[in-house]
């Protein structure tokens, strides 16, 4: 016999796990079902499409086996199985890389925290919740050798030869005080029809069965065998037959999540193309969702064969957040990942799946706006990333994202910001570049305020990169108040011109401030700042520059922004009055570097601001 050590990772997490997580302990046999459904699925694929395993039997079926008096469960399967290679490295290690994360994702909220063991593929582990020694004897499909696996879940792991008829796993648990709750045939059944009740391979369940005699007028136990659940392939029947009950069982045994799903969209296509899907949104956004290893939440069934459940070309990766399965008459059993990236079956049914999703989502925000909410509280940054990369649904998706606004409080479509629209305003207009009470004090708000024009204020990191490629929303213009242009849209015909008037002080301000702005020019968009810098239209904003550089862009150009000046400003009136060339100077920096700060932009010398700053207050003291 064989005796190993735990990986560390692994001897953390049965800790938390074992002392952290009791108040949901039965999902132990959600995850050692699923396990065994997973490893069925292999197997019928195999048997279908290598010929090296075509010959080889295969009876799929989960199989229970309660013992009250020892207090044990047996979950035993017909699936791939493993050998010894393959017990060290999935029992005895972590080997799937975003498992790590979840020892950090833990909250210390029990219910929560169990809710991430099936989504980080951790779920044998939940077995020690419920046990105090386990048992795990497994034959891998196609080799002759089984092997056994004990562990008390604290020493480590023990490994040696053992005996298997046929190919697949048995794991024994020995209950612990915990546990002897679950040594109950009913409670089991119980377990199995909330979390399991539509694997696609039947459960039978083997347990001692209290029937009466009628002849010794007694009750006697009768070892039994019965199916405990459905075993059927839920998302091909009609939708008629279904109830709200069937998809959020299906939803959870599929999920891994103990919560209901925020709604569902189920599809049966019959025509050039035979398929079906049905695509879940979860109540809450994936723990995994911004990390680039993300666990692909939908699989992949060919005549309700499934296929593959990792595959990131089933659906385009900001709606990475949907769970479900797409069911395909048209592909081939043994179709590849390589083979599905070229793939016209699945590029029809993936364009398809998107537009249904997205049409799906805008009659929600339609009828169920308090559901909306709901949603694009947990998914509005997605959609933005589906802005960036997806042209073809573009217009949909600026129908479904949500931003803060000038006028209302809140979030607020582009559809109902067209509709509070002044008469005479010619474009729809946003703020990018900071904070949302960086870009609410903006001065470049001011003349809009001012002539009360709503401005969307779009706070997210990745806006300004997402909408700096969008021009238009439907026949309207988008722009962002921070260009140089888009004060073009602002002047009042009948205001005078006063560039003429200040074109010395402007000549002057560009002097003093040579390279470090591209152009000083008169502003029509401000109201009661003295000062503020805008940038060109291919340009990105100052915030956005140091943005790039802080992810490690480093040949971005020193930004060279345009500084305007409020020719009705007070302070501006006095520099036109004033010749003396020393203040001048010192008000075209602090006028410079105040407008930069109000960017929230730091600033290259500080110590200078400050002397400038001493020498205008002495002279104003």
């Amino acid at each position: 016999m064989s005796k190993r050590e735990f990986q560390t990772e692994v001897s953390q997490l049965l800790q938390l796990i074992i002392h952290s997580l009791y108040s949901h302990p039965e999902i132990f046999l959600r995850e050692l079902i699923s396990n065994s459904s997973d490893a069925l699925d292999k197997l019928r694929h195999l048997t279908l499409t290598d010929e090296a395993y075509k010959a080889l039997p295969f009876n799929p079926r989960i199989d229970l086996e309660l013992d009250e008096e020892k207090s044990t469960l047996t979950i035993a399967d017909t699936g791939i199985g493993m050998n010894e290679e393959d017990l060290v490295s999935h029992l005895g290690t972590i080997a799937r890389s975003g498992t790590k994360n979840f020892l950090s994702q833990l909250s210390g909220d029990a219910k929560r925290d169990s809710n991430l063991i099936g989504q980080f593929g951790v779920g044998f582990y939940s077995a020690f919740m419920v046990a105090d020694r386990i048992e795990v004897v497994s034959r891998k499909a196609g080799e002759d050798k089984a092997w056994r696996w004990v562990s008390d879940g604290k020493s480590g792991f023990e490994i040696e030869p053992a005996e298997r008829d046929v190919a697949g796993t048995t794991i024994l648990l020995h209950f612990n005080e915990e546990g002897k709750q679950y040594a109950n045939s009913w409670r089991l059944q119980e377990v199995v029809k909330k979390y399991s009740n539509h694997i696609a391979f039947p459960i039978f369940l083997t347990y001692d069965k209290s029937e009466w005699n009628e002849a010794e007028k007694k009750s006697d136990k009768v070892r039994t065998t019965e199916q405990v659940n459905a075993a059927s392939a839920l998302w091909r029947r009609p939708k008629s037959e279904l109830t709200e009950e069937d998809y959020k069982e299906l939803y959870k045994s599929i999920s891994g999540d103990s919560r209901d799903p925020l709604f569902w969209f189920h599809t049966k296509a019959e025509g050039t193309l035979d398929y079906t899907t049905l695509f879940y949104v979860p109540a809450k956004a994936p723990l995994d969702l911004y990390q680039a290893e993300y666990k692909v939440g939908v699989k992949l069934y060919v005549k309700r064969v499934f296929i593959m459940d990792d595959s990131k070309e089933l659906l385009p990766q900001y709606l990475r957040f949907i769970r479900g399965i797409i069911d395909s008459e048209d592909l081939p059993l043994n179709v590849s990942r390589e083979i599905l990236q070229q793939n016209r079956v699945l590029t029809s049914i993936r364009t398809a799946s998107v537009k249904k999703i997205l049409s799906e989502l805008k009659n929600i925000a339609t009828h169920q706006p308090e559901k909306y909410l709901e949603f694009i509280t947990e998914y509005n940054r997605p959609l933005k990333e589906g802005l960036y990369g997806d042209y073809a649904n573009r217009e949909s998706l600026l129908d479904l994202v949500r931003f803060k606004s000038t006028k209302v409080d809140g979030l607020t479509g582009l559809a109902d910001v067209k509709s509070r629209m002044k008469e005479d305003q010619k474009s729809l207009y946003y703020i990018t570049g900071g904070s949302e009470s960086l870009l609410r004090t903006s001065p470049l708000l001011e003349i809009y305020k001012k002539k009360d024009i709503e401005v969307l204020i779009l706070d997210d990191d990745i806006d300004e990169i997402v909408f700096s490629g969008i021009d238009k929303y439907g026949d309207l213009e988008l722009k962002a108040v921070n260009k140089a242009s888009t004060s073009d849209d602002l002047k009042d015909e009948a205001e005078p011109d006063n560039a003429e008037a200040l074109k010395p002080l402007l000549d002057k301000l560009k002097a003093t401030l040579g390279d470090r702005v591209k152009d000083v020019r008169a502003s029509v968009r401000l109201a009661d700042s003295p000062s503020c810098i805008v940038s060109d239209e291919e340009e990105p904003s100052l915030q956005m520059q140091q943005m790039l550089r802080a992810m490690g862009q480093k040949d971005i150009p020193a930004p060279k922004p345009t500084l305007e000046i409020n020719p009705d400003h007070e302070i501006v009136k006095k520099l036109l009055s004033r010749s003396d060339d020393a203040v001048t100077q010192d008000a075209a920096w602090m006028l410079f570097d105040q407008a930069l700060l109000m960017e929230g932009v730091p600033l290259q010398d500080p110590a200078a601001f400050v002397q400038r700053l001493n020498r205008v207050l002495s002279l104003s003291i």
